[in-house]
C-alpha cells in the first residue's frame, strides 16, 4: 500500500511526466528495461513489469550469453519485477518529461532472484545483520567528458573548452578553472543528483584530459550506496549527452593518461551505531583483521574488480591503481588504505576497483572479504611506507583470462556471491573473453602484417 500511495503521490506532483523509463541492472552494471506510457505507470509501480530473466546476463554487447543457463534451451522466461525503494524520481535531462525507477527482479515466492546483481549485495549483507552489524558505505567515481565525435583513427579526445583543445603535457589536477570550463555540466549533474536523490558531494577536477571526480557521501545502507554509484554514472551520461558531449566510466580510454577507478570507503557501525574500528589507541583490532580479509581474498576478487579487457590497462605501477595486495596508513599507493586523520571518520579506503564495475558486485566482494577477515581474525601483515612494497605482497593479477580463471576457482567467490553467480559471472565474463580473441587489432597490424 505504501507502495501505491508514493506512486500516486508522485504522478499527482508531476502532471507533466508523458513515460517512465523502468529498468534491471545488469551483470555488467548496465541498465536494461523498457519505456512505460504514463497510462501504464501506476500499474507498473505497483504490481511489478515482466521482463526476461536472460536480462541479467548479458555481455557487454547485449548479446545472450548461453552457457549462463537462462536463455537458450529454457524459453527464455519472464520473471517479475518490482520498484526499488526511493528510485521513483525525475528525469531531468531529456526534453519529454519523464520519470525512472529502478527495479528488481523476485521468484515466485518473494524472495530476491539469484541473477540480480542487488540481491547477491543483499545476501551478504544480511550476514553482517546475523552479527547485528552495518557497514557505512561511500563510492568516488572518476570519468572522463569526452568529444561525442569520434572515428576509428580519433577514437576519444577530449572535448573542447573556452581555451582550445587540451594540450598533452598538462595535468591540472584539482584545477578550478577547469570545473568552471564545464560549470553548466556540473551544474546540470547537481540538479539531477538532488531530482533523483543521490547524495553527491564533492566535484574535482582529476590528472587526465577531461577526467573529473564525483565523491558520494557515505550511508549507512551498501544497497543504498551501490544504488546511488549506479544512478550517478547514469546521471553523468545523461546530462553530459543533453550538453553535447558524451562520458565515459571505461577504466583506461587513454593508453598515456590516467586511468578512471572507482574507490569505496568503508566502516561499519555495530547496534549501538558505534563505529567498531575505532580503537583505544589506533585502530581496532577488527579494522586490522577486516584488511587481512581484504588483502586475503584480493587475487580472487580481481575479475569482478577489473572486469573488462581495457580494465587491465589500468592496473599499472606509478599510476595510483594498485598492482599488490598491500596495505597502508593514508597511502595512496596501496591497495587499502586505513584513515585514521579524524578518529570519528576512522575507516577503509579500497582503492582497487574501475570505474567500469558493477557496484553491487564490487561491494559485495569488499565487504564480504571485510567480514571473512574479521571472522578469521586475519593478519594483514605490515604496512607499507611510500610505493615500497615487498616481495611478501601479493601482485594482483594484470590479466584479463587469469583473473577469470582464479575467479571460477575461487573458493571464496563462491561463498561470497554464490555457486550459481559465480558460474553465471564467469560465463558472461568468458563469452567476452573470447570476442576479444577473435579481433585482431590494428597494432598487431602496424607490428606485423609485413614485418613477419
Amino acid at each position: 500500500m505504501e507502495m501505491m500511495e508514493k506512486a500516486q503521490e508522485f504522478l499527482r506532483n508531476n502532471p507533466d511526466i508523458e513515460v517512465l523509463e523502468a529498468f534491471v541492472i545488469d551483470v555488467n552494471g548496465v541498465p536494461r528495461g523498457k519505456w512505460i506510457p504514463r497510462e501504464r505507470a501506476l500499474d507498473v509501480l505497483t504490481k511489478g513489469m515482466a521482463i526476461p530473466r536472460s536480462v541479467y546476463a548479458l555481455d557487454v554487447w547485449g548479446r545472450d550469453v548461453n552457457a549462463a543457463g537462462f536463455a537458450e534451451g529454457t524459453g527464455d522466461p519472464d520473471g517479475i519485477c518490482f520498484p526499488v525503494p526511493d528510485t521513483l524520481s525525475r528525469v531531468t535531462w531529456l526534453q519529454r518529461p519523464t520519470a525512472q525507477v529502478m527495479l528488481g527482479m523476485r521468484n515466485a515466492d518473494g524472495t530476491g532472484f539469484h541473477g540480480d546483481p542487488r540481491q547477491v549485495l543483499a545476501q551478504v549483507l544480511d550476514r553482517y545483520k546475523a552479527q547485528k552489524l552495518t557497514p557505512v558505505v561511500a563510492t568516488e567515481l572518476e570519468f572522463y567528458l569526452i568529444d561525442p565525435v569520434r572515428s576509428a583513427l580519433d577514437p576519444v579526445r577530449p572535448p573542447n573548452s573556452r581555451e582550445g583543445r587540451w594540450q598533452s603535457g598538462q595535468t591540472q589536477v584539482l584545477s578550478i578553472s577547469e570545473l568552471q570550463d564545464f560549470e553548466h555540466v556540473f551544474h546540470d549533474i547537481a540538479n539531477a543528483c538532488r531530482a533523483q536523490g543521490v547524495p553527491a558531494d564533492t566535484t574535482l577536477r582529476e590528472n587526465g584530459p577531461g577526467q573529473y571526480e564525483i565523491n558520494l557521501n557515505h550511508v549507512p545502507d551498501a544497497l543504498k550506496a551501490a544504488d546511488y554509484a549506479v544512478l550517478l554514472k547514469r546521471i553523468v551520461k545523461g546530462v553530459a549527452r543533453k550538453h553535447d558531449l558524451d562520458a565515459t566510466f571505461m577504466a583506461k580510454p587513454y593508453g598515456t593518461q590516467a586511468g578512471s577507478g572507482m574507490h569505496v570507503h568503508f566502516s561499519i557501525i555495530d547496534d549501538a551505531g558505534l563505529n567498531i574500528y575505532i580503537g583505544k589507541d589506533g585502530p581496532a583490532d577488527t579494522l586490522m583483521h577486516s584488511v587481512g580479509g581484504l588483502l586475503e581474498n584480493m587475487g580472487e576478487s580481481m575479475a569482478v574488480f577489473a572486469p573488462h579487457a581495457n580494465s587491465y590497462r589500468r592496473l599499472r605501477p606509478s599510476e595510483h591503481a594498485p598492482t599488490y595486495a598491500s596495505w597502508g596508513f593514508d597511502n595512496r599507493s596501496a591497495a587499502v588504505r586505513v584513515i585514521t586523520a579524524s578518529k570519528p571518520a576512522t575507516r577503509i579506503e579500497h582503492r582497487v576497483a574501475g570505474a567500469d564495475t558493477n557496484p553491487y558486485l564490487v561491494l559485495a566482494m569488499i565487504l564480504g572479504a571485510a567480514l571473512s577477515g574479521m571472522r578469521e581474525k586475519t593478519n594483514p601483515g605490515g604496512a607499507i611506507t611510500g610505493d615500497d612494497h615487498a616481495i611478501s605482497h601479493e601482485a594482483l593479477p594484470t590479466n584479463w583470462d587469469y583473473a577469470l580463471q582464479r575467479f571460477a576457482k575461487s573458493s571464496f567467490a563462491y561463498a561470497t556471491l554464490g555457486p550459481k553467480y559465480r558460474a553465471l559471472y564467469t560465463a558472461c565474463k568468458q563469452q567476452e573473453l573470447s570476442e576479444f580473441s577473435l579481433r585482431v587489432t590494428d597494432v598487431e597490424y602496424d607490428a606485423y602484417i609485413r614485418t613477419v
